[in-house]
């Protein structure tokens, strides 16, 4: 007889533990982070210029980039912040949000390839 009752309240515990589980909201549109770094998604852009300052520097740091690379890239990134100042005075339009996020892509882009073009590198 007690097992004939278990057996109800086992499929009542285990139904009460999966209707939350699978009430949640996984909406493909519904991006407050926008995707995880490692993910190699979109981020925001202070976590974008944060990410490439330090890029800039550690490859300054371990020689991959030259002096001159890293200041050159350096006043692009910095050109890229004065820039999104001017832009967040009005607030960001999508128009600009787009611009930002091409220019940050562009100078991603040309991190990668100074760090990798063993142009300052000992041989």
């Amino acid at each position: 007889m007690m097992k004939k009752a278990l057996i109800p309240v086992l499929a009542i515990a285990a139904a009460s533990v999966a209707v939350p589980a699978s009430a949640q909201n996984y909406d493909r549109y519904d991006r407050h982070d926008r995707y995880e770094q490692n993910r190699g998604g979109w981020q925001s852009i202070s976590n974008r210029k944060y990410q490439l300052d330090r890029r800039i520097d550690v490859g300054l740091r371990n020689g991959s980039l030259s002096r001159r690379e890293g200041r050159r890239l350096q006043t692009e990134l910095n050109s890229l912040v004065r820039l999104e100042r001017n832009y967040m005075r009005g607030g960001l339009t999508r128009w600009e949000r787009n611009d930002l996020d091409r220019r940050y892509d562009r100078l991603a882009v040309q991190v990668r390839i100074e760090r990798r073009d063993r142009d300052n590198r000992r041989w």
